[in-house]
């Protein structure tokens, strides 16, 4: 296994049925996935929804293209962020992590959402 200051992260924009960003953190060997309606919160104090998603593989981090209709996921990818992530804490209901990216840097929080369902997080930055 990596380090984990090497361990990757990756923000793909998704022209799906819906708009969203993907948000995927590489843990155990496989990325583990959300989907944000709004994209990454821009500032300390707000809070975007984050719907956790199936893990994918690693090798869908360099992932840009065309997903065909009929398939799950039908649309466009587009990267528009990848580096690593450091995480400073992982349990059940809270991750706690810093990325470096080219864009996205610094530390965010994803927090079980107790009124968002079973796949409902939050994600902030701290």
């Amino acid at each position: 296994m990596l380090p984990q200051e090497q361990r990757i992260f990756v923000v793909q924009e998704h022209h799906a049925r819906t708009f969203h960003h993907d948000f995927r953190l590489e843990k155990c060997g496989v990325l583990k996935s959300w989907a944000v309606p709004k994209g990454f919160p821009p500032n300390k104090g707000v809070k975007h929804l984050a719907l956790e998603t199936e893990d994918h593989p690693l090798e869908y981090a360099d992932y840009e293209g065309i997903i065909e209709e009929g398939h799950y996921g039908a649309g466009i990818v587009k990267i528009c962020d990848k580096g690593t992530h450091e995480v400073e804490e992982w349990t059940q209901d809270k991750v706690v992590f810093r990325l470096n990216g080219s864009r996205l840097k610094g530390r965010y929080c994803l927090l079980k959402f107790k009124r968002g369902g079973e796949r409902g997080w939050l994600l902030f930055k701290l």
